[in-house]
């Protein structure tokens, strides 16, 4: 198929797929939002017989017990009956929460809504919540303990969840006061030691920091001094005082999983370069803290070169912005066209302290499809990493857009003080509304071969397939207009 015949199926698009698939389940209120409760037996399970050891075990090994456990992120232990049962309560109602500020585990994906295909997805399934709370309202037994999954043997400390690095990176040493005022500004430069270009796989920055490990705290700002910071990669100069040239990296926030790249689209790491450390944000925990940031970087064999060119600029509005005090189900709106056809990697909300919501919408034709909606927590920043058969793959024209809904009301315990209006701006008292996430170009030709790999996994025309509007579009010739005018 030749480009002429794409613009014959594109003009036929608005008569193959569905209308109207837009869906936003939710309000923009922290107080109205309803937690997530099922009954066990809907699954065919007793909830009589649900016990720790057999059932609730193999879902905190899977989901929480990699920052739940001592050296852990989290501020405390969820690796043995005594400790679980200790905080069951809250487990019910956290994990029921699923898709808001404050859920565990963090990954606010509405299930209900578009999308639900991800890399390193640790949500909990339907089945899984009704017995997490079938367990607690039987008053959480522990079973035979010989049904107990065997224990993860695990390292001292922090894990890298993308596997060992192949180049590890570490800021220098950062420290904040117990007690005193956000810090703002930039780190400087720290040279990656490469001699020659790499294409990296994935990144992953996390801090280390002397807090004991035993600390307990109410949320993970409690453990870390380092709020997120942009970085940026390129060639040193001469005198080792600037960079030229190189690489945008993903942002890094507190909470953040790793940033995997798509097998065809690494961003390139140059020789002679060195990562520059800005625009860094760090608060004060409540202990006298120091600590550094470990970037590290996996990369693809030597002699890679991506297919995919990277995507085009972020979608959103982080400075024209109107946040009204102590008010609930604030909407924010943006609007951007692609004009090259794109495939979507990655979506990540980005909004501040009164920040709850984001949906990512595409808009083909008469007809509004709902790609994703997900809660937002500040303390919590997550990105959401497609699968790669799942990924949007979108015709250039489609607009992108984005909804952010905000609420500055008390019922929001990220917010300072309700009685305070906002503008945007960088600090978290100020407010953005961004889609961090990031996205490849493809050429004609690649786009056909996506849609024609897409179209492979569906078993019928009834078989949809939300981020790909053009697949069951039909292939037709294009018919030159007599007078050579046109189609």
């Amino acid at each position: 198929m030749n480009a002429r015949h794409l613009l014959a199926v594109s003009a036929m698009a608005v008569l193959v797929m569905p209308f109207a698939l837009n869906a936003q389940g939710h309000t923009a209120s922290v107080a109205d939002h309803e937690p997530h409760l099922f009954d066990a037996a809907e699954f065919g399970i007793n909830p009589e017989n649900v016990t720790f050891s057999r059932d609730i075990a193999p879902i905190l090994q899977r989901s929480c017990e990699n920052c739940h456990r001592a050296g852990g992120g989290a501020p405390m232990a969820l690796t043995t009956y005594q400790e679980v049962r200790r905080w069951s309560q809250r487990i019910k109602l956290r994990t029921a929460i699923r898709d808001r500020m404050g859920a565990m585990p963090p990954f606010f994906v509405e299930k209900e809504i578009g999308i639900s295909q991800f890399k390193d997805d640790q949500s909990l399934s339907d089945e899984e919540l009704a017995m997490i709370q079938a367990w607690v309202d039987n008053g959480a037994p522990e079973g035979d303990p010989a049904n107990l999954p065997e224990p993860i043997e695990y390292s001292d400390g922090l894990t890298w969840t993308i596997g060992e690095p192949d180049l590890v990176i570490r800021s220098v040493d950062m420290t904040m006061p117990a007690v005193g005022p956000d810090r703002w500004g930039d780190i400087g430069l720290v040279p990656t030691g490469l001699t020659e270009d790499r294409y990296v796989q994935a990144v992953e920055v996390r801090e280390i920091n002397d807090v004991p490990v035993e600390t307990v705290s109410s949320t993970v700002g409690g453990r870390y001094i380092f709020h997120h910071m942009t970085y940026s990669s390129g060639v040193l100069s001469e005198d080792g005082t600037a960079v030229r040239g190189g690489t945008r990296w993903p942002i890094h926030e507190v909470g953040r999983n790793a940033d995997v790249f798509p097998e065809k689209g690494g961003r390139l790491l140059r020789a002679n370069s060195a990562l520059s450390l800005g625009a860094s944000h760090l608060h004060a925990n409540g202990r006298e803290t120091t600590g550094y940031l470990e970037f590290g970087f996996k990369f693809f064999p030597v002699g890679y070169e991506p297919e995919y060119r990277r995507g085009g600029a972020l979608l959103g509005n982080g400075v024209d912005i109107d946040v009204k005090p102590n008010l609930a189900g604030q909407e924010f709106h943006s609007y951007s066209v692609l004009s090259q056809h794109t495939k979507i990697v990655a979506f990540e909300p980005h909004l501040h302290a009164p920040g709850v919501r984001m949906c990512l919408e595409a808009i083909w034709g008469h007809n509004q499809f709902t790609l994703n909606c997900v809660g937002y927590d500040h303390n919590w920043v997550k990105q959401y990493v497609y699968q790669d058969d799942y990924a949007p793959l979108l015709p250039r024209g489609t607009i992108l857009h984005i909804v952010g809904f905000l609420d500055t009301t008390e019922d929001n315990g990220n917010i300072a003080d309700a009685r305070n209006w906002a503008g945007g701006g960088r600090r978290s008292v100020s407010n953005m509304f961004i889609d961090l996430g990031y996205s490849v170009t493809l050429t004609e030709e690649q786009f056909q071969a996506e849609m024609t790999m897409r179209r492979g996994m569906m078993k019928d025309r009834n078989d949809y397939d939300v981020g790909c509007p053009l697949c069951w579009a039909p292939e037709v010739e294009a018919v030159p207009a007599a007078d050579g005018g046109g189609f």
